[in-house]
């Protein structure tokens, strides 16, 4: 019988299967950072067991980190202590930690890929949602509670139902300005934030094979928000060529023997999936989100639409609305903006700050935007210097701040406040998502960049 990709990975992996019940997974791959690895470890402490595989697991901080002055103590107290709690476990049970200030420090979903940690076929997990993000590899990576996270370091093995299978296709040429995340909400828009509730996807077509990696982890870092389970690419030699070398990627004849498993991982003739979706890439623009989930977005040149489309859901839409302080019917060209945030795990990457400086490169920053510009890794931030995309920043009149996931989730220092409109290249604009009262307009790099120099919600093929 004709297996998926996603059957090849997830199958080679199963321990036990219970009947009528979950499989029992063995994990490649554990990441941890400072907000969900806490009560997991105090957990192994209370049962008197350590951790069974610590040179399979890393830990970073990133959730909580200031990205200012990271030289500094950490002021907030329960930040100060979770730092300090990962710190002190990682060290007792020998575990990989790359804390505050040391050169591989980053976003956990910045950072395994940048160090080959992220391999095709491999099965990674982590206390965090977007874990998705390692699914660019061909990879099957999804988020863990904390209970869980405790599961995978006492034994390095996982219970999970095994999700239905989906297949999202698009084919064709993308248009001027369209980008990986124009692409993924152009989906989610389509597919609504539980479209693919209970699925792993697997993203198929000449859109996904012709993006680069950084472009294959923005899509599969948002397939979480349209429900999925996780999201994946089958690997190519786009995929080998980016992993080859890194730290932690075998090399040699390990590396001969891993590419002969690698080159199987494909989705065979005749694969049967649970449910397939067609799209066109000519019906993908620069896209926007205008309401408080990320399935409420449009092409940025469309009006906002009306009640009277969204079935059963009118009075969550309304409310939507007059959260964002918007109306049906209106277009987003030309909203104010407040703040621009470019960074979090789906695009602060070093080829979205390239994108952001060919767009402000020459202009200015407009007085009225706050602008946080986050690098994903320390990894990223020295890229931006040796490149000279620093200098195109400071000359337009943008400030670069230290590696972290920042404005993303508001719990540091970097939060929106009520009322204020953020132009986001996050991944999440629900209520408070970026600070309390926060108004979130999801958007790409490039996109961002426009609304940072214009002031105001632009397309930014007005201004290429």
């Amino acid at each position: 019988m004709s297996k998926t990709l996603f059957d090849k990975v997830w199958d080679s992996h199963v321990v036990k299967h219970v009947s009528n019940g979950p499989d029992v997974l063995f994990i490649d791959r554990h990441m941890i950072h400072e907000v969900t690895s806490p009560v997991a470890f105090l957990g192994l402490e209370k049962r008197g067991v350590s951790v069974l595989c610590p040179n399979k697991t890393f830990a970073t901080a990133d959730h909580n980190t200031p990205t200012v002055n990271q030289h500094l103590p950490v002021q907030d107290p329960l930040s100060a202590n979770q730092l300090k709690a990962l710190e002190e476990n990682s060290i007792k049970h020998k575990i990989s930690f790359w804390g505050l200030g040391h050169k591989k420090n980053g976003i956990v979903h910045v950072i395994g890929p940048e160090y080959g940690i992220t391999l095709p076929g491999a099965t990674i997990v982590c206390g965090d949602s977007h874990t998705s993000t390692h699914g660019a590899f061909g990879a099957v990576a999804f988020g863990i509670g904390t209970s869980e996270v405790e599961m995978v370091l006492s034994t390095q093995c996982i219970m999970q139902l095994k999700p239905k299978k989906m297949r999202i296709n698009i084919n064709g040429d993308l248009g001027k300005a369209v980008t990986p995340k124009d692409v993924a909400l152009f989906i989610i828009s389509k597919l609504t934030t539980s479209g693919a509730t209970g699925y792993f996807v697997e993203y198929f077509g000449n859109v996904f094979t012709s993006m680069s990696m950084e472009g294959r982890m923005t899509v599969c870092n948002l397939s979480i928000e349209m429900g999925a389970r996780g999201g994946m690419i089958a690997p190519d030699e786009k995929t080998f060529h980016y992993i080859k070398n890194r730290e932690f990627t075998p090399k040699n004849k390990s590396w001969d023997k891993a590419m002969d498993y690698w080159q199987t991982l494909y989705t065979e003739k005749d694969s049967v999936f649970d449910k397939e979706y067609h799209f066109n890439a000519v019906d993908i623009e620069p896209m926007i989100t205008y309401g408080t989930n990320p399935g409420m977005g449009i092409p940025i040149t469309e009006e906002i639409p009306k009640a009277s489309f969204i079935k059963g859901g009118e009075i969550t839409y309304q409310k939507s609305l007059d959260y964002m302080g918007y109306n049906e019917g209106e277009g987003m060209i030309g909203k104010p903006v407040d703040f621009v945030f470019l960074g979090s795990c789906t695009n602060g990457r070093i080829e979205d700050f390239r994108a952001f400086a060919e767009v402000i490169k020459g202009r200015k920053k407009a007085p009225n935007v706050t602008a946080w510009l986050v690098p994903g890794s320390h990894k990223v931030l020295n890229s931006i210097k040796e490149e000279g995309i620093l200098d195109i920043l400071n000359k337009s009149g943008f400030k670069l701040r230290e590696p972290g996931c920042s404005a993303c989730l508001a719990m540091n220092d970097d939060k929106v406040p009520a009322g204020k409109y953020a132009v986001s290249t996050s991944n999440r604009n629900f209520e408070g998502r970026q600070g309390p009262g926060s108004r979130t307009l999801l958007a790409s790099p490039i996109v961002a960049a426009a609304a940072a120099i214009t002031g105001k919600v632009t397309d930014p093929r007005t201004l290429f």
